[in-house]
C-alpha cells in the first residue's frame, strides 16, 4: 500500500491542554482494558471457529487433504537422507538405551543450598516505582522532566492539526502543532491505529464510557473520532500521550464479525466470494466512510457507512454497558441504495442531515422525520458534501468526475422522478474532486482539491436570489501528490491545510498572494484585519532531515 494522508482536521486555538497528560495504566484503566480485552478475546475465539467452518464449507479442507495424499512427504525424505549422511560416533555404534553419560544416579546428591540461578536472590531486592522514590539515587531527573514538559507544552496561540496517515502499511494519527506567528509546524505525538483510516471528525464532547473521570458533561474536551475500514468508530483523546486504547468505541465488534469470511457457495469458482452482511439498526457492519459531529446538540455524532446506512450515536451513553442488540446507535437511517460516502449536519438547522451516496443521489432530511426527505439526482458518484455556513438552505457537492455543484435545498423534489437543477456547476478539476471546504470567515470563498494534484481557491459572487458568478482566484501544486483533503483554518482567514498521496502535510497561507488579497479586499472592507507577509509563497511545511527532495511524481 502506498503512503498517503487520507484526511486532515484542524483543532482551534485554546482548546488543547497546555500540558498534555501522560497515559496512566492505573487500576481503573486496567479494569476498562480488561473489559475490552475480554470481549475481544471471546470474539477472536468465535471468529476462529467461524473461519474454520467457512473454510470447510468452501471446500478448502477437502482440497488440502487431496494435496496431502498426492504429494510425497518431502520433510520425511530429507530427514532420512540426513540420517544416512551422519557419521557414526567414534568407537562404533552407540547404544541408544545407554543413559550413563547423564549420571542420573548422582542426581539426588547435589547440595540442597546450591543457588538456583542468577535470580536466586531476587527476593531480597526492592523495586521502586520511580527514581524519585529510590533513596540510593541522589541525582534526580528534574532537568530532564522540565525539558520534556517544555517540549510537550502547547501554547494558547497554537493550533493542532490531526492527519490520518498510512505509511509502509502502518496507519496512525499524527498530531501536529502549528504556530502561526513563528511559521512553525512539527509533529507533537502520534496514535497507532488498527486499520486504514478513512475519515476524521473533531469534537469537544466527553464521550461516556466505563470508569469515566468526567463529571461535568458540559465542559469542553479535545477528542478526535476516527472512521476506518472496520465497522467500529474509535474516539481518541488528543490531550493524552502514548494512549494504548481509545477513550470510546462505537459499534459492536462482537456482532459485526468484520474479520469472519461468510461463504457464498462451494467449488473453486465461488471460493473467494462472500455474502454481504445483514444490515443492523444498532451498529455498522462495514467500513465507516464519513463522520459529522453536531455542534448544537453536542452529544450527537452521525456516521455514514459502506453498509448503505447512516447511524446517529448518543455519546452520553456508555458503549460498554448494555451489550444487547437493542443498545448501540440511537437511530439508523437507510435512505440510500448504495454506499453512503458523506454526511453533514446543518449548523443553522441542527436537526437536518445531508447525505451523499454511490447511488448518485444526495438527500437532505430532518433526523426526526427521515421519510419526508428531499433528493437530488447526480451524474457521478459523490466525493464530499458541505453545507454553506453563510446560507442555511445552500449546499455544495463534489463529484468523481471533477464537477462541483451548488444546490438550493428548498428547490429539491421529494421523489427521484423529478430532476433538480443546481444553481451553478463548476468544472473544478481534471479527475475526481475529493477535497471541498467553505471558508467560515469570508463569504463565498471555496477551496477544492483534486487528483490532478492542484489546490484551487474560488470566489463566488451573488446569492440571495441573485445570479451567482464563480471565478478562480488562485491555483497551486503543493507538492503533496493527489489531493485527498483540504480544510480551511478555524482561526486564520485564508489558511488551508492539505494532505495527499505523498503522505505530507502542507499549510498554505493563500493571503501571501497579492492577487488573492486584492480579490477579497472588498469582502473584508470595514474590518481591522491586516495581512502578514510570508516567505516561500505562504507555504509552511514540516522540515525533515531525511526528506528526499528527489521523490518521483505519482
Amino acid at each position: 500500500m502506498s503512503s498517503l494522508i487520507s484526511c486532515v482536521s484542524w483543532v482551534r486555538r485554546g482548546v488543547a491542554l497546555q500540558q498534555p497528560l501522560k497515559y496512566n495504566l492505573d487500576e481503573k484503566e486496567l479494569e476498562r482494558i480488561s473489559t475490552l480485552a475480554r470481549i475481544e478475546l471471546e470474539d477472536a475465539r468465535v471468529e476462529l471457529e467461524r473461519a474454520s467452518e467457512a473454510a470447510k464449507s468452501m471446500g478448502q479442507t477437502m482440497e488440502n487433504d487431496d494435496d496431502d495424499d498426492e504429494k510425497p512427504d518431502d520433510d520425511a525424505a530429507v530427514d532420512a537422507e540426513d540420517r544416512m549422511d551422519e557419521d557414526p560416533p567414534p568407537g562404533g555404534e552407540r547404544d541408544m538405551n545407554d543413559l550413563s553419560a547423564y549420571k542420573l544416579e548422582e542426581y539426588d546428591n547435589e547440595p540442597a543450598d546450591t543457588a538456583a540461578g542468577p535470580f536466586s536472590n531476587i527476593k531480597g531486592l526492592t523495586f521502586y516505582k520511580s527514581n524519585e522514590e529510590d533513596p540510593y539515587i541522589t541525582l534526580k531527573d528534574v532537568r530532564d522532566d522540565a525539558e520534556e514538559r517544555e517540549e510537550l507544552q502547547i501554547l494558547p496561540a497554537d493550533n493542532l492539526l490531526v492527519t490520518a496517515k498510512t505509511e509502509d502499511e502502518i496507519s496512525q494519527l499524527e498530531i501536529y502543532v502549528y504556530d502561526e506567528t513563528q511559521e512553525s509546524l512539527y509533529v507533537h505525538h502520534d496514535i497507532m491505529l488498527p486499520s486504514f483510516p478513512l475519515c476524521l471528525e473533531w469534537l469537544d464532547f466527553h464521550p461516556a464510557g466505563p470508569a469515566s473521570a468526567v463529571s461535568n458533561a458540559s465542559a469542553s474536551g479535545n477528542y478526535i473520532a476516527v472512521g476506518t475500514m472496520e465497522p467500529e468508530i474509535e474516539i481518541w483523546s488528543l490531550d493524552t500521550l502514548e494512549a494504548i486504547y481509545p477513550t470510546s468505541v462505537l459499534g459492536r465488534p462482537d456482532l459485526s464479525k468484520s474479520h469472519t469470511p461468510v461463504p457464498l457457495g462451494t467449488g473453486k469458482k465461488k471460493r473467494k466470494k462472500t455474502k454481504s452482511r445483514t444490515v443492523s439498526s444498532a451498529h455498522h457492519v462495514d467500513a465507516v466512510l464519513d463522520l459529522a459531529w453536531n455542534k448544537t446538540h453536542r452529544n450527537l455524532l452521525a456516521s455514514a457507512s459502506a453498509d448503505t446506512t447512516v447511524k446517529l450515536w448518543d455519546l452520553s451513553r456508555s458503549p460498554i454497558e448494555g451489550q444487547g442488540e437493542s443498545e448501540g446507535a440511537l437511530r439508523s437511517f437507510q435512505v440510500h441504495k448504495g454506499k453512503v460516502q458523506s454526511v453533514q449536519w446543518n449548523d443553522k438547522e441542527p436537526t437536518v442531515l445531508l447525505t451523499g451516496s454511490y447511488d448518485r443521489t444526495v438527500r437532505t432530511f430532518d433526523s426526526r422525520a427521515p421519510e419526508k426527505g428531499l433528493v437530488a439526482i447526480l451524474g457521478a458518484d459523490v466525493e464530499t458534501l458541505r453545507w454553506d455556513p453563510w446560507e442555511s438552505h445552500s449546499f455544495y457537492v463534489s463529484l468523481e468526475n471533477g464537477l462541483v455543484l451548488n444546490y438550493d435545498a428548498r428547490t429539491l423534489p421529494s421523489d427521484s422522478s423529478t430532476i433538480a437543477r443546481p444553481l451553478f456547476t463548476l468544472a473544478a478539476h481534471d479527475g475526481a474532486t475529493p477535497a471541498l471546504d467553505i471558508n467560515p470567515h469570508i463569504r463565498g470563498c471555496l477551496v477544492t482539491g483534486g487528483t490532478d494534484k492542484l489546490v484551487k481557491v474560488w470566489n463566488v459572487l451573488g446569492g440571495n436570489n441573485e445570479k451567482q458568478e464563480v471565478t478562480l482566484v488562485t491555483s497551486r501544486d503543493l507538492g503533496i501528490g493527489r489531493i485527498f483533503s483540504a480544510v480551511w483554518s478555524p482561526d486564520d482567514l485564508l489558511t488551508v491545510a492539505a494532505g495527499g498521496s505523498k503522505a505530507k502535510l502542507q499549510i498554505w497561507d493563500v493571503a501571501a498572494n497579492a492577487g488573492v488579497r486584492k480579490t477579497f479586499a472588498g469582502k473584508l472592507s470595514g474590518t481591522s484585519l491586516t495581512w502578514k507577509e510570508r516567505s516561500n509563497g505562504g507555504i509552511i511545511s514540516v522540515v525533515s532531515d531525511n526528506e528526499d527532495e528527489s521523490d518521483e511524481e505519482d
